[in-house]
């Protein structure tokens, strides 16, 4: 999994964030999610590996196909850091710095 600046900067962008709330509705291969976008496959190629490597989504060889899937536990993660910023913590992510 990647570190909170990797997730971070992965759900900077829109198209990633817009390819996280189309895995939430089921697991897409890469053509599936490209159909969904103006843009070329490579792009989505590039905004996938970002979001792997950040830990919020996973791939699983089906076949020819690669099929993508929504990791929680990244966003878990992230949501339990939020709730420790809000609730004064002062709790830091390996590889994050201050």
């Amino acid at each position: 999994m990647g570190t909170l600046t990797d997730v971070f900067k992965a759900l900077s962008d829109p198209t990633r964030r817009r390819i996280l709330m189309l895995l939430r509705e089921r697991d897409m291969n890469a053509g599936e999610i490209a159909g969904n976008f103006p843009v070329s496959k490579p792009s989505i190629s590039h905004h996938l590996a970002q979001l792997k490597q950040a830990g919020l989504v996973s791939d699983t060889r089906q076949g020819q196909n690669i099929v993508y899937s929504l990791e929680t536990t990244a966003l878990q993660d992230l949501m339990t850091w939020v709730l420790s910023v809000r609730d004064g913590g002062d709790r830091k992510e390996a590889g994050d710095h201050v």
